[in-house]
């Protein structure tokens, strides 16, 4: 398989065997959904890669960039995560799943921290999604209970914190796409 990723503009370029596909960031943002549901296919490392990079790319408060990222592929940790996470059934079919963490210790504002693992998932959904595999947000933090389920579960050291768990892999599901634009949301200069 060869992949080659290019980016012009905004446009994302995937050659996968010979096939070309094209995603507009605006387009990814738009269309990406929750996926739930998997083929029984493994995902590519050459893609896990690519996902990461993309993860790595966001923005962070003062470039303190805290995040670090376990690729879980094992079918029996993979099993074992609905066993801590309550909203993670889904994992158990998924070929791969990441978790992504705070490392406290590399904290220079506390607390900002969470908005820049939020960035980082989101840019592993959209990344996902762009090269035509499906994924879904889990949430882990801010509940004590998935957190210290995934620690204990991943022998995660104290002072890195799970945030969020992402399975992914090829979809196996189409729930279409959703025009979720809301002008009532919008407040010119003041509230």
């Amino acid at each position: 398989m060869k992949l080659l990723w290019t980016s012009q503009h905004i446009k994302v370029t995937v050659h996968i065997d010979g096939k070309v596909s094209k995603m507009d960031v605006l387009e990814a943002i738009k269309t990406r959904r929750s996926i739930r549901k998997y083929q029984d296919r493994e995902v590519p490392e050459e893609l896990i890669d690519k996902i990461l990079d993309a993860a790595m790319c966001g923005p962070s408060a003062v470039d303190e960039r805290p995040w670090h990222f376990i690729v879980v592929r094992n079918r029996e940790m993979l099993e074992k995560i609905p066993e801590v996470h309550p909203y993670g059934a889904m994992v158990k079919d998924a070929p791969v799943a990441i978790i992504v963490c705070c490392d406290s210790s590399l904290e220079k504002i506390p607390g900002f921290w969470v908005q820049d693992c939020s960035i980082a998932s989101q840019n592993i959904l959209l990344a996902a999604h762009s090269l035509g595999l499906g994924a879904v947000w889990t949430g882990v933090y801010p509940l004590e209970d998935r957190v210290e389920g995934i620690r204990r579960l991943f022998s995660i050291p104290e002072h890195v914190i799970p945030f969020s768990v992402i399975p992914l892999g090829y979809p196996a599901e189409n729930p279409g796409t959703r025009d979720l634009f809301d002008p009532d949301r919008i407040h010119l200069e003041k509230w």
